[in-house]
Parts: C-alpha cells; sequence; structure tokens
C-alpha cells in the first residue's frame, strides 16, 4: 500500500486491480521463491511479504477498500476526458460521484468486509483483525480518571474509525476542493447550459444573470460582451429554441442564424471551458518526446508543428499526401519542372 501511495491513481486503480482478483496466486508466488531462491535477502523478503503482508485480514480489506474507490474515480476520470465531454455534464458526473462515495461512507465497510472474507477463507487465512497490545500512558497527577471508553472498541471497529472512514473523507474533501472551480463557473454560465434552463428564466433574473456574465468576462476596461445586448439576444432566442437542447447544439443553430454576437461569443467560451487538465498534460509528454537533448537547437515555428502533428495525429491521417505535394510543386514553376 505504501508503494500504492506514492504512484499516480492511473497507475494505483491497474496496481490494486491486479493484487485484488489474483492475491491467492500471488501469495503462492511468493511462498515458493521463498523455499526456491538461493539468495537470503530474497527468500526471506517472499515469505515476509506472504505472511504478513498478503497474509494478513487487515491488507485484504484495505485492497477492497481501494478497488472499490479507484473503480469508481476511474469511471468519472474516463468520461471526463472524453473529447466531446461537456462542462455541465462534467459537474453532473462530479456531484454524482461526491454523493457515491458518502453513501459508501456509510453503508461500504460491511460490503468490504464480506469480500475479503471471501477471499480469506480460499486463501485460508483467519477472517479476523490481530488484535494489537494496548499501550497505556502514565497518567499525569493534573489529568482526569480515564473511563475506558477507548479500548472498549473493537478491532473491526478501530480500523473502520482509523483507516475506512479516513481514506472515504478525503477522497470526498479531495472532489470537493479539486473540482469546486466547477461550482463558479456554475453560477457564471448556468443558464447557458440547457435550453430548459434559459427558458426558465424571467426577465428579471436573466438580466442579473448577463450582467453578471459580463463582469466575470471583464478585464479592466476591456469586455467580451455587453450584457444588455446579450440580455435582449437571448430574450428572442428563448422563443426561437424548440426542445430540449444543449450548449453545443444551441451554437450550432445560432452559428445559423449571426445575427447574436454576444450570444455565439457567450456559448463559444462556455463551450472551451476545459473540464480536466488531461488535454495538456498530454501536450507536455508529447513536447519532452519532441523537444529532447538531442533536438534542442529547434525553432519555434518548427516545434510548434510537430507538436501540432503529434496531437492532432487523427486528422493528419486523414490528409491525402499527394494533394499537399502538388499544391506545394505548383507553387513554384521550376519545381514543375523538377
Amino acid at each position: 500500500l505504501k508503494s500504492l501511495l506514492s504512484t499516480r491513481w492511473e497507475s494505483r486503480l491497474e496496481s490494486v486491480k491486479a493484487i485484488r482478483f489474483q492475491i491467492p496466486e500471488i501469495r503462492e508466488a511468493l511462498l515458493q521463491v521463498a523455499e526456491s531462491d538461493d539468495d537470503p535477502g530474497k527468500s526471506s523478503e517472499a515469505k515476509s511479504l506472504a505472511e504478513n503482508e498478503l497474509g494478513s485480514f487487515e491488507f485484504l480489506v484495505a485492497i477492497i477498500i481501494w478497488y472499490e474507490i479507484l473503480s469508481a474515480i476511474n469511471l468519472v476520470s474516463k468520461q471526463l476526458q472524453s473529447k466531446d465531454m461537456l462542462i455541465d455534464i462534467a459537474i453532473e458526473s462530479v456531484q454524482g460521484l461526491i454523493s457515491y462515495f458518502r453513501k459508501y461512507r456509510e453503508t461500504g465497510f460491511p460490503k468490504a468486509l464480506e469480500a475479503a472474507k471471501e477471499i480469506a477463507m480460499e486463501m485460508d487465512i483467519h477472517p479476523e483483525f490481530v488484535a494489537k497490545r494496548k499501550i497505556k500512558r502514565k497518567r499525569q497527577f493534573d489529568e482526569g480518571a480515564d473511563d475506558g471508553s477507548s479500548g472498549s472498541q473493537s478491532e473491526v471497529e478501530v480500523f473502520r474509525i482509523n483507516y475506512f472512514i479516513h481514506v472515504v473523507d478525503q477522497a470526498i474533501v479531495s472532489l470537493i476542493r479539486r473540482f469546486e472551480q466547477y461550482q463558479g463557473y456554475e453560477k457564471t454560465f448556468g443558464f447557458l447550459f440547457t435550453s430548459e434552463k434559459l427558458r426558465s428564466l424571467d426577465q428579471k433574473n436573466l438580466m442579473a444573470a448577463c450582467v453578471n456574465l459580463e463582469n466575470a468576462l471583464r478585464s479592466g476596461e476591456h469586455k467580451d460582451i455587453d450584457g444588455q445586448e446579450l440580455f435582449a439576444e437571448l430574450i428572442i432566442i428563448q422563443e426561437l429554441l424548440q426542445g430540449s437542447m444543449g450548449p453545443l447544439d444551441i451554437l450550432k443553430f445560432l452559428k445559423k442564424r449571426p445575427f447574436y454576437p454576444n450570444a455565439i461569443i457567450a456559448y463559444r467560451i462556455l463551450l472551451t471551458i476545459p473540464v480536466t487538465v488531461a488535454s495538456e498534460e498530454r501536450s507536455f509528454s508529447k513536447l519532452k518526446l519532441l523537444k529532447s537533448y538531442l533536438r534542442s537547437t529547434m525553432t519555434q515555428e518548427r516545434l510548434n508543428g510537430l507538436v501540432t502533428i503529434a496531437i492532432e495525429h487523427d486528422i493528419l491521417a486523414e490528409i491525402n499526401d499527394e494533394d499537399i505535394i502538388e499544391d506545394f510543386i505548383s507553387k513554384n514553376t521550376r519545381r514543375m519542372l523538377l
């Protein structure tokens, strides 16, 4: 578990998944290494892992808990990284994940115990927590008498409070803190998320939302939209929109009617708000592959071109190279002769 905590959570899920479904095989392999390896150090380490780590019921329960948590995060993460993900759907997904963890906090521990007991029975491990030695601290003269309530808790309850509750609470707090910016986006752009939300606003609330958006998109004396003009455009757009439409559908609808410049700008900004930083991380990964120590004397123009080609390789695969070559040759008479 210590090694899992030092890696990124995507790698943690694969590691936990492998351990979760192959614990008996892994433990048997370690025992064989402990018996057959000639190196005393490796043999001792393998035996210790098999008996003290994988042979511990507490370890099995911890693996089950980590697997459930990382699996839920992985599903939402893959959804957020899709190319067509919109911020309103992302907000719903994250809120659903937080709600799942809050429910899992109350009901997940008994299920984890049952799953761990099934694995323990297969591995011939006693499905109980090992009682730890209680350390009694010397009471000072000015302290009250100890009522002994802390020592009355069972080992299962101690593990649930000190480990399970702590891990799940950390997951909930991390999600709330990491995606709290979404709440700001929802307050600013929320009325534009769907056609239903736009039509549900009366003129007073719509005007307030437009002014708030103008202030959010203002930098000093410069601003991207005019709140008053946006309000006048959205009043008409409310009557034009039919059925249930998302922000992308509304923008496509408005592009066919280029009479609402402020509304088009507002929806374009909304649709370009990044849901995750996955695209930026991939860009930096590509940059490390292209601009290495052996290719460090590269001009900025060439670097931008290579990075764009590497990132948009799907689009590049659809381009016909022969057409580009013919177009390049046609620009110069001498090239045509060659």
